[in-house]
């Protein structure tokens, strides 16, 4: 399963480069661009999963660039970087088509929150809202779990954990990515607290806990799903 890319379109050397730093260390493919019509160019090209696009731009400023991506079909979920607090230039960036805005200057971290809740929630959903594997179903749609012919009970968060590493199945969560979008990137509790979670999932639904088939770890990342 190929990462999602990321395209940057910032004219800031400085900052593009150390925004390009970590998106790449969060997982992603990244793409950038310095100038407006260079973003424009390069976005309907390679159709990237999501676009990180400032306002304050040559050749183009960040808001006609998105405004032509969306003229032109591109469906892809698009934040914008303004330096400016003002209201009025955030809701001309969401009228234009944008999904989010983050106003300079800003935390990597809450960046990172907000590309990944815009990728979940731009990506498909799983089929039918069933998940299956091994003797186990799960239909996160009405919140219920079999294993053998037999309920299992779990709550609502260990559904959000389940859901979320099944929808990136093969592919690392890393802890900070689960506590950005099922706890939430404003009420951060520990990583210890995705670690208990996951060891409840494995004690409910794998067949040998201690040696987990389905729930991995990838020491020093995070977890993974594989079916």
């Amino acid at each position: 399963m190929s990462e999602p890319r990321i395209l940057i379109v910032e004219d800031e050397s400085d900052l593009l480069r150390g925004l390009e730093l970590n998106i790449k260390a969060d997982g992603y493919e990244v793409l950038s661009a310095q100038r407006g019509d260079e973003g424009l160019e390069t976005a309907l090209r390679e159709r990237p999963d999501l676009v990180v696009l400032d306002v304050m731009l040559p050749g183009m400023t960040g808001f006609d660039v998105c405004r032509e991506l969306r003229r032109k079909g591109f469906e892809a979920p698009i934040i914008i970087l303004t330096a400016r607090s003002e209201e009025v230039d955030r809701v001309v960036g969401l009228e234009l088509g944008a999904d989010d805005y983050v106003t300079k200057p800003f935390g990597i971290r809450e960046l990172l929150a907000r590309i990944r809740v815009r990728l979940r929630r731009h990506a498909p959903a799983i089929g039918n809202a069933i998940l299956r594997f091994s003797d186990v179903e799960v239909d996160f749609e009405k919140q219920e779990a079999m294993r053998g012919g037999t309920r299992i009970d779990l709550t609502g968060k260990e559904f959000d954990v389940l859901r979320l590493l099944a929808e990136n199945r093969g592919r690392i969560v890393t802890r900070d990515r689960l506590l950005d979008e099922v706890w939430g990137y404003e009420h951060y509790p520990t990583t210890r607290t995705v670690d208990n979670h996951i060891l409840r999932l494995r004690q409910k639904l794998e067949a040998n806990p201690s040696d987990p088939r389905h729930i991995l770890s990838v020491y020093g990342e995070g977890y993974k799903f594989v079916s």
